[in-house]
């Protein structure tokens, strides 16, 4: 498999940590105390677990990720390490007390199985934090496929098409609408705490111009109060199981 197709079917796995980053973290934060044992779904190279170290050296890093390489690579900044695929985790039940699954459900073969196993090895009481890509934020930034080629990049309102034709163009990666994404936690032993939508980091504009970037980013962070949330670059989903 290519580069290119990798990107197309995984997408691409944080190769930094910004603000962007930072700022997720903290949302995490907000609903864990990062304690106890931790899953990263779909770590890629593992910065997130990185990060989770700094803040509580203490917890139990582990991550699952079905690209080899990237697990290789990851294993520096994890406990453990495990390549396997979200619709069939390689744990015992009620096994965590963290999940994060950041921006990868859009990416697995069955995202309703994958919800499903997260509930089942994820302990009562304990959270799954999902970030997943919005429907209506207006660009997909997952690339498209045009007469057979598979274009990598930003594509404006490919989201807005009707299903047919947006499933034509991007074959390889889902978005969802809100009462989509609700949808696959329907029936499983978990209890919504928190659905938002936000919007991202921008930092390589705020890089090439700190003052303009500074200022689109704050007004985009301020609109997430708002109905203008709507349009927002992901969703952002907490659940606690029960």
């Amino acid at each position: 498999m290519t580069h290119s197709d990798k990107a197309a079917q995984r997408g691409e796995p944080g190769y930094v940590w910004r603000s962007g980053q930072e700022r997720r973290l903290e949302m995490i934060r907000h609903w864990s105390d990062l304690r106890g044992r931790i899953l990263d779904n779909g770590t890629g190279l593992g910065t997130y677990l990185e990060a989770i170290g700094r803040v509580n050296p203490d917890s139990v890093r582990v991550g699952l990720e079905i690209e080899h390489e990237r697990a290789v690579a990851a294993l520096a900044r994890a406990d453990v390490i495990v390549l396997g695929v979200g619709e069939q985790l390689p744990f015992a039940n009620d096994t965590f007390d963290l999940i994060l699954s950041n921006e990868v459900i859009e990416h697995v073969t069955d995202d309703r199985a994958a919800v499903a196993e997260m509930a089942r090895v994820a302990r009562p009481g304990g959270r799954i934090v999902i970030f997943a890509p919005n429907r209506w934020y207006p660009v997909e930034q997952h690339g498209v496929y045009w007469r057979g080629e598979y274009h990598f990049g930003n594509t404006p309102l490919v989201n807005y098409l009707p299903n047919p034709l947006r499933n034509r163009l991007a074959p390889h990666v889902r978005a969802y609408t809100g009462h989509g994404l609700r949808a696959l936690f329907a029936g499983l032993p978990l209890r919504l705490l928190h659905h938002g939508r936000i919007f991202g980091g921008y930092d390589n504009i705020v890089r090439r111009s700190p003052r303009l970037g500074g200022a689109v980013r704050r007004a985009l962070y301020a609109a997430e109060g708002t109905p203008l949330a709507v349009v927002g670059l992901s969703h952002f989903v907490v659940l606690e199981k029960v």
